[in-house]
């Protein structure tokens, strides 16, 4: 008898026919002779209606009520289908975030775990139950506050639980049936993916794929857990994530050792959340940078991409670009527009109307050809460029948002990725 932490999603508990279908699930899990952890998401869209509901009632809502809020959508889940449960005769307790152990900071709305002590969810499963964990919160360490993952809190929480409380298996379930080579919604002909790697599904994840979120990749690859990614709405198997393949995907992984000298192109993932800052005319010396960055830090916000132009020689001044959170863009106005006055630097621009393009794939350092290929079909499809950053396994662009479509389809079928058989499923979920 082995444990099992199984997560469900937004889609898949979406309503009442769906949190029964997902009971079914849990239920024959329990019958195999496992015991069973289950981590669910609010239903459908709701914590994104509830992100709408507040911003009608505040601009600028507090974090701690926002949080606050926010966690009624998990608890709502989690009721319902732990009666669901019983109803399919098994013993169920559902219990928050905070009654599960994870401990987070106080970060409120983005706060990150410090720690878990599931002790309650291991007496519950060891006393027969099947034990339903509202995922996406926590309590914060210091001031017992009810606190907030972010986004993709919720495979955080699973993978989190699955470490501490050292289960065979982390399972995320979700509305396609696995990691596909791109976002089926986008590109009908993307292929789904066996088995990848930590290091290429965290490069998938940072760029914008949403079926696993980069934090939990990174808690599953720092405690070694396995994430098998399959849909709720089938019975097919998914998509492995882990550090070796899974033994029934031994072919495919010789397959890739065989092309080792190779580009082995894993996917093309996008992302349509972020905008983008230029900084214009910032003094071209040490420390003007480091100023504007610690400015950034200092208000809790993530950067991703940056650029900086080379300075003019006349001038001795340049422009710094970087791309960031839609959601953080008022609060990088605000901060750098304070420190103005001390750098000098001479205006602000926002933009909100981009889109990120990643090439994700082994062995891109080594193969010139790569770059050349992707902006070849970058090009062809008539779509410009603004920003490119890359890293060993990683190639990203940002292009306008109008053209984020055409693009990640131009690029798929550039390098070889669309299926010539069934086109991908999406059995639920809006995509928001």
């Amino acid at each position: 008898m082995g444990l099992v932490v199984q997560k469900y999603g937004g889609s898949s508990v979406a309503d009442a026919e769906g949190i029964k279908r997902v009971a079914k699930r849990i239920v024959e899990a329990k019958k195999d002779g496992n015991q069973v952890v289950v981590v669910v998401s609010a239903m459908g869209d709701t914590t994104d209606e509830l992100i709408d509901l507040a911003a009608q009632v505040s601009p600028m809502p507090a974090g701690r009520e926002f949080d606050m809020l926010l966690t009624a959508g998990e608890r709502i889940s989690m009721a319902l289908l732990a009666m669901a449960i019983k109803n399919l005769g098994h013993a169920a307790q559902s219990f928050t975030g905070s009654q599960a152990g994870v401990i987070t900071d106080s970060v409120h709305t983005k706060a990150r775990i410090i720690d878990v002590t599931p002790g309650r969810i291991r007496t519950s499963v060891d006393e027969g139950n099947i034990a339903i964990v509202a995922g996406f919160q926590g309590v914060s360490q210091d001031k017992k506050d009810i606190t907030t993952l972010g986004r993709g809190g919720s495979d955080t929480t699973a993978v989190a639980l699955a470490a501490a409380l050292e289960a065979d298996l982390c399972e995320i379930y979700t509305d396609v049936d696995g990691v596909f080579t791109a976002d089926p919604r986008v590109v009908k002909k993307a292929r789904k993916i066996d088995w990848i790697s930590f290091e290429a599904m965290l490069e998938l994840a940072s760029s914008g794929s949403k079926v696993l979120l980069h934090r939990c990749v990174e808690y599953a690859r720092r405690y070694k857990i396995p994430i098998h990614v399959r849909s709720s709405f089938s019975g097919l198997p998914g998509t492995w994530v882990s550090d070796q393949p899974h033994p029934r995907h031994t072919a495919s992984a010789q397959r890739g050792a065989e092309q080792v000298e190779q580009a082995i192109i894993s996917g093309v993932a996008h992302d349509t959340s972020e905008a983008k800052v230029t900084v214009v005319g910032v003094p071209d010396k040490p420390g003007e940078a480091a100023a504007i960055f610690r400015t950034i830090a200092d208000g809790q916000i993530n950067i991703d991409m940056i650029v900086q132009n080379v300075s003019a020689a006349a001038t001795g001044l340049t422009d710094i670009s970087f791309t960031l959170p839609k959601t953080d863009g008022r609060k990088v106005i605000d901060a750098l527009g304070k420190i103005q006055p001390t750098i000098g630097f001479e205006s602000l621009r926002y933009d909100d109307q981009i889109a990120k393009i990643s090439l994700v794939g082994a062995g891109m350092k080594t193969n010139p050809g790569v770059t050349a290929t992707f902006f070849e079909a970058l090009s062809d499809a008539g779509v410009n460029i603004e920003l490119i950053s890359t890293s060993e396994i990683r190639i990203s662009v940002v292009t306008r948002a109008d053209d984020v479509g055409e693009a990640v389809r131009a690029v798929h079928t550039a390098f070889g990725l669309d299926s010539d058989t069934d086109e991908a499923v999406v059995y639920g979920g809006t995509g928001r």
